[in-house]
């Protein structure tokens, strides 16, 4: 291994990054750094000013950066660039946000990984290298079960004017927001899937009511039918999640894994420590 090697894993919301050196680990965090919605010099001056002045001191001989959005080979190139600026010595590999979790949670065994944060994705992994994997459609289109998914739904709910008297009470205490907000958040905002995830800690809040569990309920099944369901291993192969959403709502991951007859790997909160081992080994 190079003697500075810098790991980073970014979704939308957030970035997680790890500096080894000399057998130390050192971490920090930064806003999320996607490719869809920051071009080049948003992303050096959000890594400028919010990622550990020690990280950007070191000589750092190698970066392993996972993202959403670095599937397209432009976004992939865009990042590549970004970061070169910033280490220009440094051998920068960029890859999707899927790899990395594909890598982090399968390790070198066959197994489907998958993701559940802002954003949802789905990958076959055959112990080397993805051999299948699910279109991942954004939070327009697609990104069943995740964050942005399962707000969108809690949203339509709110705007449809469907929730309960009490859980309309909370929602409206809580956000303090109204349709023309809302709206303008969505559709005209600079980051509409990082919004509309901020609605999951209400219903992580409101756990029992019947309406919240039918939320999750119809965003987990959405998701299992969507992705799981279509892959022809997916009775053989432990299926295995990462990502926030996964983690809190694990007990509906659980059941629905038990009742569709899969075998439930791993369930982390994200997949940072499985690319360390990874990448230590």
């Amino acid at each position: 291994m190079s003697k500075h090697v810098l790991i980073a894993d970014s979704g939308a919301t957030k970035a997680e990054w790890v500096l080894l050196s000399k057998g130390e680990k050192s971490r920090s965090e930064t806003p999320g750094l996607s490719p869809y919605f920051m071009n080049a010099d948003a992303i050096q001056s959000t890594i400028h000013e919010h990622l550990k002045p020690s990280f950007l001191k070191t000589p750092i001989s190698q970066v392993f950066f996972y993202g959403t959005g670095c599937a397209a080979r432009s976004n992939a190139l865009l990042v590549k660039k970004s970061l070169q600026s910033i280490w220009p010595k440094a051998d920068i590999q960029v890859f999707d946000d899927l790899l990395g979790a594909t890598r982090s949670l399968c390790g070198h065994e066959p197994g489907i990984a998958c993701i559940l944060g802002t954003g949802s994705s789905s990958s076959l992994y055959n112990g080397e290298k993805i051999t299948q994997q699910r279109p991942g459609l954004g939070y327009a289109l697609g990104d069943e079960g995740s964050g942005s998914y399962l707000g969108k739904k809690l949203i339509q709910y709110f705007l449809y004017d469907l929730l309960d008297k009490e859980l309309r009470v909370k929602f409206e205490n809580q956000y303090k927001q109204g349709r023309a907000e809302i709206l303008q958040a969505v559709y005209k905002g600079s980051a509409p899937s990082r919004f509309l995830a901020s609605f999951t800690p209400f219903l992580s809040a409101n756990r029992g009511h019947y309406m919240i569990e039918n939320i999750l309920e119809d965003g987990f099944q959405d998701f299992f039918f969507h992705h799981i369901r279509r892959y022809k291993l997916a009775d053989r192969v432990p299926i295995h999640f990462t990502g926030s959403v996964a983690y809190v709502f694990r007990d509906w991951i659980r059941y629905l894994c038990q009742s569709h007859g899969y075998q439930l790997g791993q369930i982390l909160p994200k997949p940072m420590p499985g690319l360390v081992r990874f990448h230590q080994k």
